[in-house]
């Protein structure tokens, strides 16, 4: 597994990170946001607001995966 990812999507607050690991591909989903003393983090807990976009980047990362598995055949 390398340690870069192979792709991220974002939307917003919302990034998707798709890993490689030797063809077969794995996803964080994170939301990022800024503390009281202004540095930025990342969770996994996402709001109601959050939700649309956390789908479309799983969909599009999904999309994304397909189209890698496609043309490695």
């Amino acid at each position: 597994m390398s340690n870069q990812p192979a792709h991220k999507i974002k939307l917003g607050l919302i990034t998707a990170t798709i890993w490689d690991n030797d063809g077969s591909y794995s996803v964080d989903m994170a939301r990022s946001y800024k503390t009281d003393q202004k540095e930025w983090k990342n969770t996994s807990g996402f709001f109601h607001s959050d939700l649309l976009n956390a789908a479309k980047c799983a969909e599009r990362a999904e999309i994304w995966i397909s189209r890698q598995l496609a043309t490695s055949k």
